[in-house]
């Protein structure tokens, strides 16, 4: 495994992402703390992200709004706008990616990119462009903290050293002397439970923890997560594995007023409906269905098989029969918080494996021929001007394209 003497990687994480693209796009938000929340009007919801003004004020992300409120009284609170994060986020990339290609994005607020000819040597500079640009072109407003590194892991730790709006290299001849001192949750993939086990294996810091062996991690970890990110810690050259695609799903918090069973079981169409469109535009079909529903002291699941499927009527034929189990187990007036619906067990559209025993596909291509009709529409029109059954989205909007960290929404996605 090859081992860098210089840096390599640039990793960049923007500034408090959604609550700085509101203020942006907002200006009686700017110098304000501001906090991101799902609802309107409500208190009994948390803060989704926070400014950076709200963090010097002790409000963190994901804290129940009363906290937050307690903690900072002049808190303004804003909901999500899912769809302009989405928008801001490809502007900033398409600024970024004329100042340096950009190797791969992370989550809808972190990216990386290799480092090109001599940029490896003026690290400061091209912090300094970057930055410039995205003030220039899309707003002061939105900052970012810039991480330089042999690797995309070390960059990605040293990015987080001097936020906001910061800038940290750590060049080979450096290491590991930066990172003996951070605290264990600054690490990717040294979680609180892993911390725990560590602690238990006689590793109570990053100085004993940059002690060990290869595999001596993978042990710990029980994988070779471990081993990878001992490798990482040291400076090799490590590549990220291609991720696997294994699911497509939904999830929803509801609103007050709207946590009834008959609500929720709506809202779950709708959910199911747009990861249904995602399942398809991927080229994939499914073999199985899971519906969960989240109580206050109590939650429900239950999952389906599907006859190897992409068209809605058959995602909703699956659903009507978990929903009929959740009626025959749930009192009647329970009262649910949160939902999601997952379409799992896939496989490709160009090797899909029709059941034996199910002599439905006929009747199959006959509803995949209506759906593929009903997506072409819905694409011509931008929005759902089509749809199988009623289209009654839950107050707030947004169902299937709310906020994400992970996963970049589509605009399909808000349609």
């Amino acid at each position: 495994m090859r081992k860098p003497d210089t840096i390599e990687r640039l990793y960049l994480d923007f500034d408090g992402f959604f609550a700085s693209v509101e203020q942006q796009a907002k200006p009686a938000l700017r110098g304000r703390p501001v906090g991101v929340v799902p609802f309107d009007s409500t208190t009994h919801t948390c803060v989704i992200a926070c400014s950076k003004e709200a963090k010097r004020k002790g409000v963190k992300n994901i804290m129940p709004v009363q906290e937050a409120k307690r903690v900072c009284p002049d808190l303004v609170l804003v909901p999500q706008s899912p769809d302009l994060y989405r928008r801001a986020h490809n502007a900033l990339l398409s600024e970024i990616s004329s100042v340096i290609p950009i190797d791969a994005i992370k989550s809808i607020d972190e990216l990386t990119c290799r480092l090109e000819g001599n940029d490896h040597q003026h690290p400061f500079e091209l912090s300094a462009r970057i930055k410039e640009r995205l003030a220039h072109n899309i707003g002061p407003h939105i900052t970012c903290s810039i991480g330089f590194a042999a690797n995309r892991q070390l960059a990605k730790i040293a990015c987080k050293i001097k936020k906001p709006d910061g800038v940290t290299v750590w060049h080979p001849q450096d290491m590991p002397r930066p990172l003996l001192d951070l605290p264990f949750d600054d690490i990717p993939g040294v979680g609180k439970r892993m911390e725990k086990r560590l602690c238990r294996a006689g590793i109570p810091d990053m100085r004993a923890l940059m002690k060990t062996q290869p595999k001596q991690m993978r042990n710990l970890w029980g994988n070779v997560t471990g081993e990878r990110l001992w490798y990482a810690l040291h400076g090799y050259d490590v590549q990220a594995l291609p991720g696997e695609r294994r699911m497509f799903g939904h999830g929803r918090v509801l609103p007050p007023g709207y946590r009834t069973l008959e609500h929720a079981h709506t809202c779950s169409r709708l959910l199911l409906i747009k990861a249904a469109r995602r399942l398809r535009r991927s080229g994939f079909y499914a073999g199985r269905l899971w519906l969960w529903l989240s109580m206050r002291k109590s939650g429900w699941h239950g999952n389906n098989s599907l006859p190897i499927v992409r068209d809605d009527q058959a995602c909703l034929s699956g659903l009507e029969e978990l929903w009929e189990q959740a009626r025959a187990q749930l009192p009647a007036r329970s009262s649910v918080i949160r939902l999601g619906v997952t379409l799992l067990d896939l496989s490709p559209a160009t090797s899909r494996q029709l059941d034996l025993f199910l002599n439905d596909d006929d009747d199959r291509k006959k509803w995949e021929i209506l759906t593929d009709a009903t997506d072409r529409l819905n694409a011509k029109y931008g929005k759902t001007a089509v749809s199988l059954g009623p289209w009654t989205p839950p107050p707030g909007g947004y169902a299937g394209g709310k906020i994400s960290y992970t996963r970049i929404p589509k605009a399909e996605d808000f349609w």
